[in-house]
């Protein structure tokens, strides 16, 4: 009986579970496992609050944590599926994106930590080394990967800074050149963009890692590039870019134990909408006033700072 229920049925429990309860539901039979890939609503997501996944950045080790919302208790996913040379950079909706170490040009894969699948993606048509990536999501299974950037062969030998964007189709499989790069935007993308990037409003945005801070945007439907400008860019020890109730977060801390919350307005206009309390910001540092080693995670309005220290180990910071 249990596996001869309707569709309609079928994904109306699939829109209910948990990210666990999903991968145990659809190993319960084959026709589960089949109606799984087509069956599950686009709103399921908002019948569940996200997980939060996290993967040890010293040692990735064959694991990672993920926090259970609704519990408040954080499991250990094994993640022995996964060759070793192959390290994450960006999540895409319940997946992780990974990319190869082993080799200098960049080669991508994904996999899924609860239903352990693994898979590597297509060779880029333009074989390059550091490029800016980043993702614009629409689902699990319809997502768009966006590499620009990066080092590329020269026609006459030797390396030269790739001018173009080269974008991957989860729906079609495949890569494509969409458009090109100024070399000067090619050069900050390969040499200051860590691989951290945020989608908002139909544009990805990467932030330099070189101070004076800044960030640059590639406005995907128009293949338009532009630089924003940064408050206190030339003061700020460390600063990050994050969703946050569908708008552009930037978040930066400077010396003395100051840190603030910017939102991106209209006319690409940064407006500070908190600021953490002077005694919270020296607290979470240890009472040092050094940001310089923290790192700053978000999704949609739940955004967390983290620090690593050897004398007192890991401290976090929640910013509602």
């Amino acid at each position: 009986m249990w596996s001869n229920l309707p569709f309609d049925v079928l994904a109306e429990i699939y829109s209910v579970l948990a990210p666990d309860s999903f991968a145990c539901a659809k190993s319960a039979c084959r026709k589960w496992h089949e109606s799984a890939k087509y069956l599950t609503p686009t709103d399921a997501r908002h019948k569940n609050p996200p997980w939060f996944i996290a993967l040890p950045s010293r040692d990735r080790g064959l694991f990672c944590y993920a926090y259970k919302p609704i519990d408040k208790i954080w499991d250990m996913l094994p993640l022995d599926f996964i060759p070793k040379q192959f390290l994450p950079i960006s999540a895409i909706d319940g997946l992780i994106l990974l990319r190869l170490t082993s080799s200098t040009s960049l080669k991508l894969a994904i996999c899924n930590p609860f239903t352990r699948q693994f898979k590597v993606l297509r060779g880029l048509n333009v074989t390059r080394t550091h490029p800016a990536v980043g993702v614009e999501l629409k689902s699990k299974s319809d997502f768009k990967i966006h590499v620009a950037g990066g080092m590329s062969d020269g026609p006459r030998g030797g390396a030269s800074y790739e001018p173009t964007v080269e974008m991957y189709d989860s729906i079609c499989d495949k890569w494509e050149i969409i458009g090109s790069v100024p070399i000067e935007f090619a050069v900050r993308l390969t040499v200051w963009t860590p691989n951290e990037s945020v989608c908002s409003n139909g544009v990805l945005y990467w932030m330099t890692s070189a101070r004076a801070y800044s960030v640059m945007g590639f406005e995907m439907g128009t293949n338009y590039w532009k630089e924003l400008s940064v408050p206190m860019a030339d003061r700020l020890e460390f600063a990050a870019l994050v969703p946050r109730n569908g708008k552009l977060t930037l978040i930066g801390g400077k010396c003395g134990g100051n840190a603030c919350i910017w939102e991106l307005g209209d006319a690409d206009r940064w407006f500070m909408i908190e600021m953490v309390e002077f005694y919270l910001g020296m607290r979470f540092l240890g009472g040092k006033g050094c940001w310089s080693s923290t790192k700053c995670v978000g999704s949609n309005g739940n955004d967390s700072l983290e620090r690593n220290s050897r004398e007192e180990g890991q401290m976090g910071m929640v910013l509602d």
